[in-house]
Protein backbone atom coordinates (compact mmCIF):
# COMPACT_ATOMS: atom_id res chain seq x y z
CA UNK A 1 0.00 0.00 0.00
CA UNK A 2 1.56 3.09 -0.72
CA UNK A 3 1.86 6.19 2.18
CA UNK A 4 -0.53 8.18 0.02
CA UNK A 5 -3.54 5.80 0.62
CA UNK A 6 -2.72 5.17 4.67
CA UNK A 7 -4.10 9.05 5.06
CA UNK A 8 -7.27 8.44 4.15
CA UNK A 9 -7.82 5.66 6.28
CA UNK A 10 -8.67 7.55 9.31
CA UNK A 11 -12.02 6.77 11.64
CA UNK A 12 -14.79 8.60 10.96
CA UNK A 13 -15.85 8.99 14.67
CA UNK A 14 -12.48 9.98 15.66
CA UNK A 15 -12.10 12.52 12.77
CA UNK A 16 -15.20 14.15 12.99
CA UNK A 17 -14.10 14.36 17.21
CA UNK A 18 -10.87 16.65 15.86
CA UNK A 19 -12.78 18.49 13.56
CA UNK A 20 -15.45 19.99 16.31
CA UNK A 21 -12.32 20.73 18.57
CA UNK A 22 -10.42 22.67 15.77
CA UNK A 23 -13.99 24.44 14.50
CA UNK A 24 -14.17 24.97 18.23
CA UNK A 25 -10.78 26.28 19.10
CA UNK A 26 -10.11 30.13 20.08
CA UNK A 27 -7.96 31.47 16.65
CA UNK A 28 -5.08 32.13 19.04
CA UNK A 29 -4.76 28.70 20.11
CA UNK A 30 -4.15 27.49 16.88
CA UNK A 31 -1.53 30.57 16.10
CA UNK A 32 0.27 29.55 19.10
CA UNK A 33 0.23 25.61 17.97
CA UNK A 34 1.41 26.33 14.36
CA UNK A 35 4.39 28.69 15.27
CA UNK A 36 5.22 25.77 17.88
CA UNK A 37 5.29 22.81 14.94
CA UNK A 38 9.09 22.45 14.26
CA UNK A 39 8.70 20.95 10.58
CA UNK A 40 6.08 23.35 8.80
CA UNK A 41 4.70 21.78 5.75
CA UNK A 42 4.32 23.82 2.48
CA UNK A 43 0.36 23.39 1.43
CA UNK A 44 -2.04 25.15 -1.07
CA UNK A 45 -5.29 26.23 -0.65
CA UNK A 46 -8.04 23.64 -2.70
CA UNK A 47 -11.04 25.22 -2.11
CA UNK A 48 -10.02 29.49 -0.83
CA UNK A 49 -11.41 30.96 2.09
CA UNK A 50 -15.69 31.39 1.34
CA UNK A 51 -17.87 32.80 3.88
CA UNK A 52 -21.65 32.35 3.58
CA UNK A 53 -24.61 31.43 5.72
CA UNK A 54 -26.30 28.90 6.86
CA UNK A 55 -29.51 27.45 8.37
CA UNK A 56 -29.24 26.65 11.98
CA UNK A 57 -32.13 24.32 12.95
CA UNK A 58 -33.65 23.62 16.77
CA UNK A 59 -36.25 21.22 18.25
CA UNK A 60 -38.57 22.82 20.55
CA UNK A 61 -37.74 21.62 23.73
CA UNK A 62 -34.88 19.33 22.74
CA UNK A 63 -37.43 16.65 21.36
CA UNK A 64 -40.32 18.45 19.61
CA UNK A 65 -40.60 19.35 15.90
CA UNK A 66 -37.70 20.80 14.25
CA UNK A 67 -38.09 24.48 12.86
CA UNK A 68 -35.44 27.42 11.79
CA UNK A 69 -33.97 28.77 14.63
CA UNK A 70 -32.25 31.26 11.85
CA UNK A 71 -29.21 31.72 9.82
CA UNK A 72 -25.30 31.66 11.26
CA UNK A 73 -22.25 32.80 9.51
CA UNK A 74 -19.74 30.19 8.70
CA UNK A 75 -16.58 29.85 6.89
CA UNK A 76 -14.80 27.13 5.17
CA UNK A 77 -11.21 26.54 3.52
CA UNK A 78 -9.69 23.27 2.21
CA UNK A 79 -6.03 22.91 1.83
CA UNK A 80 -3.71 20.25 0.43
CA UNK A 81 -0.12 19.41 2.51
CA UNK A 82 2.34 18.55 0.03
CA UNK A 83 2.39 15.26 -0.38
CA UNK A 84 -0.50 14.77 2.39
CA UNK A 85 -3.97 14.58 2.89
CA UNK A 86 -6.58 17.35 1.84
CA UNK A 87 -7.95 19.14 4.89
CA UNK A 88 -11.20 21.07 5.35
CA UNK A 89 -12.72 23.22 8.07
CA UNK A 90 -16.15 24.69 8.57
CA UNK A 91 -15.73 27.55 11.58
CA UNK A 92 -18.09 29.71 12.79
CA UNK A 93 -18.19 33.25 11.81
CA UNK A 94 -16.22 35.40 9.19
CA UNK A 95 -12.50 34.64 10.26
CA UNK A 96 -10.32 33.06 7.35
CA UNK A 97 -7.21 32.48 9.31
CA UNK A 98 -9.06 30.31 11.73
CA UNK A 99 -10.71 28.46 9.12
CA UNK A 100 -7.56 27.96 7.09
CA UNK A 101 -5.43 26.91 10.47
CA UNK A 102 -8.43 24.53 11.71
CA UNK A 103 -8.26 22.95 7.69
CA UNK A 104 -4.28 22.64 7.80
CA UNK A 105 -4.50 20.49 11.40
CA UNK A 106 -7.17 18.75 9.36
CA UNK A 107 -5.15 17.39 7.05
CA UNK A 108 -2.20 16.83 9.72
CA UNK A 109 -3.58 14.95 11.86
CA UNK A 110 -4.76 11.95 8.85
CA UNK A 111 -1.25 11.34 8.75
CA UNK A 112 -0.42 8.76 10.67
CA UNK A 113 3.47 9.71 11.69
CA UNK A 114 2.23 13.23 13.25
CA UNK A 115 -1.00 11.81 14.30
CA UNK A 116 -0.51 10.49 17.64
CA UNK A 117 1.83 13.83 18.88
CA UNK A 118 -0.58 16.22 17.18
CA UNK A 119 -3.31 14.54 19.14
CA UNK A 120 -1.34 15.06 22.78
CA UNK A 121 -0.34 18.82 22.09
CA UNK A 122 -3.22 20.01 20.11
CA UNK A 123 -6.08 18.36 20.38
CA UNK A 124 -6.44 17.59 24.00
CA UNK A 125 -5.06 20.84 25.21
CA UNK A 126 -7.60 22.94 22.95
CA UNK A 127 -10.78 20.13 24.22
CA UNK A 128 -9.79 20.47 27.58
CA UNK A 129 -9.96 24.45 27.11
CA UNK A 130 -13.50 24.11 25.61
CA UNK A 131 -14.65 22.13 28.38
CA UNK A 132 -13.03 24.42 30.79
CA UNK A 133 -14.70 27.57 29.06
CA UNK A 134 -18.28 25.55 28.96
CA UNK A 135 -17.76 24.76 32.96
CA UNK A 136 -17.45 28.69 34.18
CA UNK A 137 -20.62 29.66 31.55
CA UNK A 138 -22.94 27.01 32.80
CA UNK A 139 -21.40 28.72 36.77
CA UNK A 140 -22.07 32.06 35.90
CA UNK A 141 -25.67 31.15 34.34
CA UNK A 142 -26.61 28.91 37.52
CA UNK A 143 -25.67 31.44 39.99
CA UNK A 144 -28.47 33.40 38.22
CA UNK A 145 -31.05 30.44 38.32
CA UNK A 146 -34.51 31.90 40.07
CA UNK A 147 -36.46 28.58 41.51
CA UNK A 148 -40.41 29.08 40.87
CA UNK A 149 -43.05 26.88 42.96
CA UNK A 150 -46.35 27.62 43.73
CA UNK A 151 -47.95 27.82 47.33
CA UNK A 152 -51.26 25.93 47.86
CA UNK A 153 -53.68 28.17 49.26
CA UNK A 154 -55.80 26.80 51.59
CA UNK A 155 -59.00 27.61 50.25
Amino acid sequence: MSKEAEFFRVDTPLRQEWMAVLAKARPEDLEEAWRSLREKPKYHLLRPHETGLVMVRARAGGTGMQFNLGEMTVTRCTVQVDGGAPGTAYVMGQNRRHAELAALFDALLQDPSRHSSLMESVIRPIKNSIRDRKAMIAKKAASTRVEFFTMVRGD
